[in-house]
């Protein structure tokens, strides 16, 4: 039994149920009843953990999510996270997160994570990086890809939260799983292709894309960037960020 995470579970639905979001879940059986997995999830939206934690939920399982350090520093979320057993990903030591995760794994956990690191401005799928492959890997159980559609229209980077009644649909498709083998590189390949084609049926599967509109991708006519605009101020964005971090410890010294 997990009392604080069935209870936050719980909240969750009824506020989901206040905004009117609709679930439509796919794929949940292809989660093990048992053992550890890599929940590999897109990243269009704030909220993608919450959504992406309903898959599990529909077998009976909780998801150990790795979030950074800084979460875990908040002293209303900081305890939430620590009952649910999240991991906290510390950029500074790595390593011990990375640790944690195989040891979750490896203890029949669910542990997940977001392959392209950061929200896609896009909505498209970035480059992926090989942790969730390594991870798999190293404790030799498989990645579940799991694909989040709608996630955008409720909160996403640059954009205003829309948390009221929305009758927003919420797609969630959990794919087959992917044996760990080959090399992470190899693994993180079939990975990104797996997930490439899930989205697109999971489009396909929601409906009309209405033109110009903000959480449309650009190949499907709507006002988000392309991938490769995207990228681009993604790198400008951590400059400027590198800049700022640079000058305060100049300030300093």
């Amino acid at each position: 039994m997990e009392p604080v995470y069935a209870s936050v579970i719980r909240t969750a639905k009824v506020l989901f149920a206040l905004e009117g979001l609709k679930f439509i879940r796919t794929g949940s059986e292809n989660i093990p009843p048992t053992g550890g997995a890599v929940i590999a999830i897109n990243h269009t939206g704030y909220m993608d953990f919450t959504y992406a934690g309903y898959a599990a939920y529909d077998v009976g399982r909780y998801i150990r999510f790795m979030a950074k350090k800084e979460v875990f520093d908040d002293k209303v979320a900081g305890p939430l996270m620590r009952a649910m057993k999240h991991i906290p990903v510390d950029r500074a030591a790595g390593a011990d997160s990375y640790r944690a995760a195989v040891d979750d794994l490896r203890g029949g956990e669910l542990v997940g994570v977001f392959p392209e690191a950061t929200i896609s401005r896009s909505f498209e799928l970035k480059a992926f990086k090989s942790g969730a492959a390594r991870m798999a890997l190293e404790a030799q159980v498989p990645i579940l890809p799991v694909t989040i559609w709608g996630s955008q229209r409720v909160w996403t980077k640059g954009f205003p939260k829309r948390l009221g009644r929305t009758n927003t649909p919420i797609f969630v498709r959990t794919g087959a799983p992917i044996e760990a083998v080959g090399t992470p590189e190899e693994i993180t390949a079939r990975l990104h292709e797996r997930m490439e084609r899930q989205l697109r049926e999971v489009q396909d599967a929601y409906g009309s894309h209405p033109a110009g509109e903000f959480w449309v991708p650009a190949r499907l006519g709507g006002g988000a960037p392309t991938l490769e605009e995207a990228d681009r101020m993604d790198a400008e964005e951590a400059a400027a960020k590198a800049a700022a971090r640079a000058a305060r410890k100049s300030g300093e010294r």
